[in-house]
């Protein structure tokens, strides 16, 4: 931080005619500081800011003090405090800006930083960094598209800055900039041949573009670069199963699963995968984990509706559709299973009603009817 680098500099900046005690005691905290004994340090600040309120120094190095601790909304306090009392103090606009970043304060930290900007010649390290920070503030805001330019910026100044690349890219991503994202992907695989995020930054961008193939193709090159990669075998395993490959998708969900098993999408798109393969056994203590860690998943509870009724439990398989349909009216496939079950139950005037509704909704979309009384499809997401 510029304070810390600026701490030798002191005399200089506030004056050769402070003397004792408190030039001594200022002394006394910077040493202090520089061996990191951080409370001491911080109980001579805090009295020489109680003696001398009007001193912005003070105030500057206890924020630095309780930034040092993450104590950052008490750090972003005495930063405000010295810049009230002292705004060209060197370094407090900077040291504002990270406090305010660290503690998510986004909007504030991208005030901060560009007030600091605008005092630094363009070339400067100090104004390099102050471009990386306001992309990356940019970017905590979600704001992607703002952030584009600051990262490409920071990028082209630090060639060898793989993370920094992978930041762009999403943020080319987010934004539903594909060919960004394509042009970043090749200077990210310029240093890292084998980098799995990046094929699967390009395969998200191929799949927006409607490239079923070229989407698994590199999803299926991410698994390969890193089979651990966060995300890879599901991001693979959704792809197949959009394309209703479910015997190819299962299998990458479960691989999924076995990298991280609290991955909840994986489960509930391995049960249904299961569920459309008929595998009712198999897809049962999937789903009903599934139904325990996300009760508001409209497609677990059409699953386990299917599979209930397979085995014979109609009462639950009725709860379970009826609770599908209350999460995801939109959905023709539950209605209608939910009518077949109550045919099936003798409950004459509950499945008329059932049948109704999904030909209605059937009609709605001008489908044939004859396509959905099968196996009608879900849109429904976990």
């Amino acid at each position: 931080m510029l304070l810390v680098a600026a701490a030798a500099a002191v005399p200089a900046i506030f004056g050769q005619s402070d003397v004792s005690p408190v030039a001594t005691s200022k002394s006394d905290a910077l040493a202090l500081e520089q061996q990191g004994s951080n409370a001491d340090a911080e109980r001579i600040w805090q009295r020489i800011a109680e003696e001398h309120p009007k001193d912005p120094e003070a105030f500057a190095h206890l924020g630095l003090l309780e930034s040092r601790q993450e104590n950052f909304a008490a750090a972003i306090e005495n930063y405000r405090k010295a810049l009230a009392l002292g705004p060209a103090v060197p370094g407090i606009e900077m040291n504002l800006g990270l406090a305010c970043f660290k503690a998510s304060q986004f909007a504030e930290a991208i005030k901060a930083f560009s007030a600091e900007l605008q005092g630094q010649p363009p070339d400067s390290p100090v104004a390099g960094r102050l471009i990386t920070l306001l992309g990356m503030a940019h970017y905590g805001m979600g704001d992607y598209f703002v952030a584009i330019p600051y990262l490409r910026k920071a990028a082209d100044e630090d060639p060898q800055n793989l993370p920094l690349r992978l930041t762009l890219a999403h943020s080319c991503l987010w934004s539903k900039q594909y060919d960004c994202v394509m042009k970043v992907d090749k200077e990210i695989l310029a240093l890292n041949a084998d980098s799995a995020e990046a094929d699967m930054l390009v395969g998200e961008a191929l799949d927006e573009k409607g490239d079923d193939a070229g989407a698994m193709e590199q999803f299926r090159a991410a698994t390969k670069a890193n089979p651990k990669e966060p995300n890879a075998h599901f991001g693979l395993g959704y792809l197949l199963w959009k394309q209703h490959h479910f015997d190819e998708a299962a299998p990458e969900f479960q691989a999924e699963l076995e990298n991280d098993p609290s991955q909840r999408q994986a489960r509930a798109y391995l049960g249904d995968a299961l569920v459309e393969l008929n595998q009712y056994q198999e897809a049962l203590p999937v789903l009903e984990r599934g139904e325990a860690e996300s009760s508001d998943s409209a497609m677990v509870h059409r699953d386990l509706g299917i599979v209930y009724a397979e085995m014979g439990r109609k009462e639950d398989a009725a709860n379970e559709l009826v609770k599908a349909i209350a999460l995801d009216p939109k959905d023709v496939s539950p209605h209608w299973r939910l009518g077949k079950l109550f045919q099936a139950m003798g409950k004459k005037d509950e499945a008329k009603a059932q049948f109704e509704t999904a030909s209605a909704m059937i009609h709605e979309t001008s489908r044939p009817l004859t396509q959905e009384i099968g196996e009608p499809r879900s849109k429904s997401q976990p």
